[in-house]
């Protein structure tokens, strides 16, 4: 399942916390039947991050039902839990902050023994610069263009320097680890997507912006007919 982290080539992990939670399975099925191959798990705490929609129980109970590669963003303040479980569910990529690990190059080395795609995640504020020491332990790097939690607040745009943050990130993994994929999280739309992949991002999460939820077919054909995906 490996093969579909490719390192440039434009990945959608539709969001799961943007579909419907009463039709979930249905609406995975119908991303699985339009030629999606991840989803996007965020797992919240309600302290990092303010919200809290996605329960364990529920991605374990859908791990049992789909081949999805689970793309899981851990969203708290202390990760080494959330991590764990998640190692137990079977999910094949976790990205957890840098701005709440204690000991990041350790946890970093813990999924990856456990045979699961490793990496880290930060806050718009938070600068590329620090990654220098780590970046050969990080399969994907996750990039939030917006703030965590805040993705259903209408003042709460994209940020403005994120074209500028992502050719700098992409810069570092050129010189450092070329094979470090770059992962969009906040505000993603048609247009960003073309824009940003232009700049090194491989991966894309499709929020609302991107995956509307009443219209998934249409919305993955979309993006099929408009960027020439597949």
């Amino acid at each position: 399942m490996f093969e579909l982290f490719e390192k440039g080539k434009i990945q959608i992990s539709p969001s799961l916390i943007c579909l419907d939670m009463i039709d979930i399975l249905k609406q995975v099925r119908e991303l699985e039947e339009n030629g999606i191959r991840m989803i996007h798990v965020d797992i919240l705490d309600g302290h990092f991050s303010p919200s809290m929609p996605l329960g364990f129980e529920l991605v374990r109970q859908l791990r049992e039902k789909t081949d999805l590669a689970f793309d899981c963003h851990v969203m708290v303040r202390k990760p080494e839990y959330f991590v764990d479980e998640l190692l137990d569910i079977g999910v094949q990529q976790i990205v957890f902050h840098m701005e709440t690990a204690e000991h990041v190059d350790g946890l970093l080395n813990h999924i990856r023994e456990r045979g699961v795609r490793a990496g880290v995640a930060l806050k718009p504020a938070t600068p590329v610069s620090g990654l220098e020491y780590i970046l050969e332990k990080c399969d994907t790097v996750l990039l939030m263009l917006i703030n965590p939690g805040y993705a259903s607040s209408a003042g709460e745009s994209r940020i403005s320097y994120a074209g500028k943050k992502i050719r700098a990130l992409n810069d570092i993994i050129m010189t450092n680890h070329p094979d470090t994929m770059i992962e969009l999280d906040g505000r993603i739309t048609i247009e960003s997507i073309e824009e940003f992949s232009k700049c090194g991002a491989d991966i894309f999460v499709g929020g609302t912006r991107c995956i509307d939820r009443n219209d998934i077919t249409g919305s993955i054909k979309k993006i099929q007919e408009e960027l020439r995906w597949k």
